[in-house]
């Protein structure tokens, strides 16, 4: 019984090494213009009240039986309430399926950090979009940069 639990719960392990499937700049544009700023190599919500801001789109990104990683540096700024990374992947004839980092989550003050989801994808499984975000639940400032999503292929 053990084992079978072990087995149902193991998560599947890389075989090789990570491989940038896009990698963001501030001089790239996020889906959502309102409520974010550029400043300097960073980007910049003064958030008033809770919401997710929708950053930036993959399409096809070209990837398969492999582990999908959204990482990014965030710092806080008196932010009341907590904000983490969002990812949404979507599965052409399944819909979207979505990653959360809310064990990561961020609040209160904070100086910079590196934050990353994973998503796992089976053999068979390809994506035809990606879609990175950020929730933010509450009010304060949060600054996001080093945006970029990896690919690892795992073990068969």
């Amino acid at each position: 019984m053990l084992n079978w639990l072990k087995s149902s719960s193991s998560v599947p392990n890389p075989s090789g090494p990570p491989k940038t499937i896009r990698r963001f700049h501030t001089s790239d544009a996020t889906v959502r213009k309102d409520s974010i700023t550029v400043d300097q190599d960073c980007w910049v919500v003064d958030s008033k009240e809770a919401q997710t801001i929708r950053l930036f789109e993959i399409p096809n990104p070209d990837a398969e039986q492999c582990l999908i990683t959204y990482r990014a540096t965030m710092k806080t700024e008196g932010l009341t309430g907590r904000a983490f990374l969002e990812m949404w992947c979507r599965l052409p004839g399944r819909g979207e399926f979505f990653s959360k980092g809310l064990n990561q989550a961020i609040t209160g003050t904070t100086d910079w950090a590196s934050y990353e989801i994973p998503f796992y994808l089976e053999k068979g499984q390809r994506l035809d979009l990606i879609k990175l975000g950020l929730v933010i639940e509450g009010r304060g400032k949060v600054s996001i940069k080093d945006v970029e999503v990896l690919k690892a292929p795992l073990e068969s």
